[in-house]
């Protein structure tokens, strides 16, 4: 039978990319929210979601299972990313990034977790900056660091269930729908060792692997993959 993968905020970017790589063998949803989806396979079903509010993470999963049946697989990839000054402390703004990066992935495993069966795997989209803090973006870092931790917490705590929670971690990586100033571009690239910038299909190879069976044994690992970013 045909797995089904969950990928959330995958209307663009890192989330459509790894949509796009599942859906040659996997049946997909995604989530989106203001990124309305296009190219996007013909029988993908496509729920617009705000998975900070109450009652979206039930919704979406009871979606998938009515279309679907079963699930297989969460791709955690919806995220905000934003700049928090010291000096410019806005407390809705920043909640909103704990919120969408930490709590909504929390939300949505709690609402799956009836539906998972032993084999059933999470792979939440971290960031490098878990752990090389961002220049003005202190509170995204800190958020992904919380994601890496709960990703680990969660893989002891499923692990009895034969259920798999693991991380992939991006470095730069250009977004077709929103590419970087050429300056910054070459910046990233000067800063790491394999010389290019990242694009969104390195990640989708990387989720692709964790998610599937040649990781049966891999759980609570964050996987960086980032060219080698500031070694």
């Amino acid at each position: 039978m045909t797995k089904v993968a969950l990928i959330t905020g995958g209307a663009r970017g890192i989330g459509k990319a790894i949509a796009q790589d599942l859906a040659t063998d996997h049946d997909i949803a995604i989530t989106w929210n203001t990124s309305t989806p296009q190219d996007m396979p013909a029988d993908m079903l496509a729920l617009q979601a705000d998975l900070t509010a109450p009652d979206s993470p039930q919704a979406v999963i009871d979606a998938v299972m009515a279309r679907f049946g079963r699930l297989d697989v969460i791709v955690n990839n919806a995220g905000v990313v934003a700049s928090t000054h010291a000096d410019q402390f806005d407390l809705d703004s920043q909640r909103e990034i704990i919120d969408v990066n930490v709590l909504a992935p929390a939300a949505l495993l709690s609402a799956a977790l009836p539906h998972l069966q032993p084999g059933a795997s999470i792979v939440n989209i971290s960031s490098v900056n878990a752990v090389l803090p961002p220049k003005d973006a202190a509170i995204y870092g800190a958020s992904k660091a919380a994601l890496d931790l709960w990703t680990r917490g969660m893989a002891k705590e499923l692990g009895p269930r034969q259920i798999r929670v693991n991380a992939v971690a991006p470095g730069a990586i250009n977004i077709p729908e929103a590419p970087r100033p050429e300056d910054l571009t070459n910046l990233f690239v000067e800063l790491t060792a394999l010389g290019r910038i990242g694009t969104p299909q390195d990640i989708a190879r990387a989720v692709r692997f964790l998610a599937g069976d040649q990781a049966s044994f891999i759980t609570g690992e964050v996987l960086t993959v980032s060219g080698g970013y500031r070694l």
